[in-house]
């Protein structure tokens, strides 16, 4: 007796392999490992760099990077420029007691190659959100050299922001219009924010 294989279940058949492929791992963003950097122009003379640490959220990444999507808050309280009094003045500018985190959501993730992609979403600054994409590369997928040895994926992002699109529009002639903004961002699989991983004899990574 000759039977009949339905189209649909070759179909399902032949796309399995893909949708197994494709399906994302999740990553849990390290606030140890993962640090924000921030340039804004001082009054022409200099571009002065703030950094933030302490960031959490999560990453969903798959080698295709069609899948990939990603969520990050920022503490603007932990912004630093290296000057109590300096930093006092920008948390007043930005109004971190109002405002006190920048979000960023990713809505959508174009591949360039294997290792490069742009990430465009949804960033929230100062109570206001606009449209932001990032230029993001992958560093490494694989699991950490150091105890607990978790599966880890690490990335670098960078883009440019107009201060001014988020109300931000103080000081317009000692603080630059345009904002670079670097993320060097490690993510450990799994959820939770990951354990500090500090080497045999006590020194930090």
């Amino acid at each position: 007796m000759r039977h009949i294989v339905p189209p649909a279940f070759v179909l399902a058949l032949f796309l399995a392999p893909s949708a197994v492929m494709a399906a994302p791992e999740a990553f849990a963003i390290d606030p140890v490992h993962t640090r924000v950097m921030i340039a804004v122009g001082h009054a022409g003379f200099s571009q002065a760099l703030g950094t933030v640490s302490g960031a959490t959220g999560q990453v969903r990444f798959a080698d295709d990077w069609s899948v990939a999507s990603v969520e990050v808050r920022i503490p603007l309280a932990r912004l630093d420029f290296g000057d109590a009094g300096w930093n006092r003045a920008v948390q007043g500018l930005l109004d971190t007691g109002r405002y006190p985190e920048a979000r960023f959501v990713a809505q959508r993730v174009t591949r360039r190659d294997a290792q490069h992609a742009e990430a465009c979403g949804d960033f929230s600054l100062h109570g206001v959100t606009r449209p932001l994409c990032l230029d993001v590369t992958l560093n490494a997928l694989r699991r950490h050299p150091l105890p607990p040895f978790r599966r880890t994926a690490g990335f670098s992002a960078t883009t440019r922001l107009d201060r001014t699109a988020f109300g931000i529009d103080e000081w317009s002639s000692v603080i630059g219009r345009d904002v670079d903004v670097r993320i060097e961002l490690e993510a450990s699989h799994g959820f939770g924010a990951p354990a500090t991983d500090t080497p045999a004899g006590g020194a930090a990574e």
